[in-house]
């Protein structure tokens, strides 16, 4: 969330944020029940101070043996009206907090304005595979293989849905391994096993709730939330805490299945793997300060650039415009690798800087020095990679005319070997 004190003195930058994000928060409704909400305590609090002073009169007057009556009529008025104010502050407050949880982080300066036709394509890396041969999608190489089954998956789970078997199995958890490895042991991250499942305030921490609640999947008995990344876990592991001076920045990454119901996306990508309800992704997350969060977001999107070089695909690095950009993201890179049996670019990764907003929702701070005051630390995350289009990749970038699939070399020691799916 945004500093409430931001809010009322830049009203003006925050309504310019909300329409070039395309949401629909109603920020003069919240300056005004601002300015209410300051008003009734203003007049809760002189009640109050009323209410003591008549009090130590009261005190006073039976000490002295005089009568008390009237003034303790009148304190009596006095709570009644305090106990009104703080009822009106109460529902004041709940719809200062429901507006506010609809106001989306304000775009950083340099990020493009306008829609996905604006984003910006900052960088090329690797060539565009020719073949001698007409490349296959993914879904009809991996069929003929024997690897994808998404009618198998459908049946017992509905559309959207995969089953993958055999080499191709055992590629994604070569992929995961390879992963976490080289960011663990080459880029110094913690690796985190974090709960799949959540509470209302860790998916508002991070700001997929309100907005993105018919997205995601939701326990009916125990009213958990089935995580859509494992950034929710991870980033909420130091909710409500106060880093001490010395312990940024701190960098984690985890692997996690991913559930999304894409309510929004009915006819996108309906083939093979490209779209799905359930996924594997390997995640990024780092709490950092003010002072180097820039730097930190060109960091992470090196972590995650490093994979894709390594293994010869061919990537774009893409800045977002302010209407494609999350509803909690400053400033954001996806990284899109080619696919030339689809023919598409496929994003793989969305390296994003929050700056404060997901610490304020989830009451992340640090202090710059010791004994300092308390400060909110900076947040970042990014996929370091998401799995099915990084298998999509690879099938139909190192595809042969045979129909077999040669294993990128990062890969074959964790694939026992194997230099060819057959």
């Amino acid at each position: 969330m945004l500093d409430r004190k931001f809010l009322r003195e830049h009203p003006e930058l925050v309504r310019q944020a909300v329409v070039d994000k395309g949401e629909a928060a109603d920020v003069d409704r919240f300056v005004a029940l601002d300015a209410q909400r300051r008003e009734i305590l203003t007049e809760v609090e002189r009640l109050k101070a009323r209410r003591n002073e008549a009090s130590e009169a009261i005190g006073r007057a039976k000490k002295s043996g005089q009568d008390a009556t009237e003034a303790i009529a009148s304190i009596k008025s006095v709570g009644t009206a305090i106990k009104e104010g703080d009822a009106r502050l109460a529902e004041v407050e709940a719809e200062l907090e429901r507006i506010e949880g609809a106001i989306p982080n304000l775009p950083d300066p340099d990020v493009p304005r306008g829609g996905e036709d604006a984003n910006v394509v900052v960088r090329t890396w690797g060539d565009i595979p020719e073949f001698d041969f007409e490349a296959q999608a993914h879904w009809d190489l991996a069929g003929r293989l024997g690897l994808l089954h998404t009618e198998a998956a459908a049946r017992m789970s509905g559309s959207g849905f995969a089953l993958v078997t055999g080499s191709l199995a055992r590629l994604e958890r070569a992929l995961v391994n390879w992963f976490v490895d080289v960011h663990v042991e080459e880029q110094g991250y913690t690796e985190i096993n974090a709960p799949y499942l959540v509470r209302d305030h860790a998916v508002y921490g991070t700001g997929q709730l309100p907005k993105l609640a018919d997205d995601m999947y939701r326990t009916s008995e125990d009213g958990l939330w089935l995580i859509p990344t494992a950034e929710v876990s991870i980033t909420n592991f130091h909710r409500e805490e106060i880093f001490e001076a010395g312990d940024l920045p701190r960098k984690y990454v985890g692997f996690s299945p991913c559930f999304r119901r894409e309510a929004g996306s009915a006819g996108k990508d309906t083939r093979g793997i490209l779209r799905v309800h359930q996924f594997h992704k390997v995640e990024m997350v780092r709490f950092t300060t003010a002072e180097r969060s820039e730097a930190e977001l060109e960091e992470l999107v090196c972590d995650a650039t490093v994979l894709l070089e390594r293994l010869a695909l061919p990537y774009r690095v893409v800045k977002l415009a302010t209407g494609d950009l999350s509803f909690a993201a400053a400033k954001c890179y996806d990284l899109e690798v080619y696919s030339p049996g689809v023919g598409q670019w496929l994003e793989v990764s969305s390296c994003s800087s929050f700056r404060d907003f997901q610490a304020r929702r989830a009451r992340i701070r640090h202090r710059p020095q010791s004994g300092a005051k308390a400060e909110f630390v900076h947040t970042l995350n990014g996929s370091g990679l998401a799995l099915p289009r990084m298998m999509v990749a690879i099938l139909e970038n190192y595809q042969t005319d045979d129909g077999t699939v040669r294993v990128p070399e990062p890969l074959r020691p964790y694939m026992g070997g194997l230099d060819l799916i057959r």
